[in-house]
């Protein structure tokens, strides 16, 4: 029997489904938990966590010049990273009910949560926020547009692309007129589905 691409998907997702199980289970091992989005550590791991922290003085002086000269650049990023920011969340809450979905949870994408790390000093914890913020509003913006996507555009590109959303499996084949016609609600009504939305 041939395996098909929704197959493959479901085989995709059953093992995305393990992975999170399996990063579940090292929480225990390292000794915290999450209660209503606090994290709480014992005191066993807080006291292992210690013994690995640096200094913030000697954190600096063993770290490279050149670091210390891009910084400037790299912190720059926050000016558009907080418009980019303030633009799709503008764009998601004033579009998508136009299309008939809800937003969505900004907070479920954007996760600021390592600067609570015992054996991290306060520049790294700084980097930690900064990183966390950038990356998962690039995911929060990334979802967003596959939305868009999705609703207004669902159809492979000709070229393979390196990185791409993981709603494009389900997107209509490059060149393919006449399932495009046939598929554009179906692939709405999806959207609609995996939102719950009747």
């Amino acid at each position: 029997m041939k395996e098909t691409l929704e197959d493959m998907l479901e085989e995709i997702h059953k093992l995305e489904s393990r992975i999170s199980e399996e990063i579940e289970k090292k929480k225990k091992d390292l000794k915290y938990r999450i209660n209503k989005h606090k994290i709480i550590f014992e005191k066993e791991a807080i006291s292992l966590q210690k013994k690995f922290s640096i200094s913030l003085p000697r954190y600096m002086f063993t770290g490279n010049i050149i670091i210390y000269i891009v910084s400037p650049v790299i912190y720059s990023m926050i000016i558009p990273a907080l418009i980019l920011d303030l633009f799709v969340s503008a764009y998601q809450y004033i579009c998508l009910p136009v299309y008939g979905l809800p937003h969505l949870k900004r907070s479920d994408y954007i996760v600021i949560d390592r600067q609570y790390l015992k054996y991290i000093n306060l520049l790294e914890r700084l980097n930690c926020v900064y990183c966390g913020y950038f990356n998962g509003l690039i995911a929060y913006t990334q979802e967003v547009a596959s939305i868009s996507e999705q609703y207004w555009c669902p159809i492979k590109h000709a070229r393979k692309l390196k990185k791409h959303h993981d709603r494009y499996y389900q997107f209509i084949d490059y060149g393919n007129a006449e399932d495009y016609r046939k598929g554009l609600n179906r692939l709405r009504n999806k959207l609609k589905e995996e939102f719950d939305i009747h």
